[in-house]
């Protein structure tokens, strides 16, 4: 991923869905779409790393369901209309069940994908349109166009990274802010 052309400075943490203590002193951003692999791969390394620090109010998850609309991921889209903002605990819980389960819902079509939802998760389709334009708008002004970009700091990146350079980053930005 070409991260030189990403305007870090428009990247927020306002929208999306905040797991962890809002005084945290490190933010992490995170761009995902929920069919898309890579960010399955980020969402098992970063979850093994950040849920620790997530738990001892170190780290604030801010993770932002991006909309795409490029064939295969806007199967994903499908799923973000599921996620609930008023219960950011449950959908956390979603979301563990989803990228777990992308083999079994990932090749479903977008209506299979609706039933799977609510059969399998007792979800509700949901309106999240603003959210998910603010989160458009968000990348375009930001040029972010890859899922998962993430954000922690000054640091910009993608699936590829290890958990023993996520603990660096994130020891690194605790001693900035903590």
């Amino acid at each position: 991923m070409d991260i030189s052309e990403i305007n870090r400075k428009t990247i927020t943490t306002e929208g999306g869905f905040h797991f962890g203590d809002p005084n945290a002193p490190v933010k992490v951003v995170e761009f995902i779409n929920l069919r898309c692999p890579f960010c399955k791969m980020w969402w098992k390394t970063a979850s093994a790393v950040l849920d620790e620090y997530e738990k001892n109010g170190k780290v604030e998850r801010i993770v932002k369901h991006f909309d795409k609309k490029k064939p295969g991921l806007d199967k994903g889209n499908v799923l973000h209309s599921y996620l609930d903002y008023g219960d950011p605990e449950r959908t956390r819980e979603d979301i563990d069940y989803y990228v777990d389960h992308l083999d079994e819902w990932g090749n479903l079509s977008k209506a299979d994908i609706a039933t799977y939802a609510e059969d399998k998760r007792q979800s509700v389709k949901q309106n999240n349109s603003d959210q998910s334009e603010a989160v458009i708008n968000e990348t375009e002004k930001a040029n972010v166009s890859m899922v998962p970009t993430v954000v922690i700091g000054e640091h910009i990146f993608d699936e590829n990274i290890l958990e023993d350079e996520l603990k660096q980053i994130i020891e690194e930005e605790l001693l900035k802010n903590g």
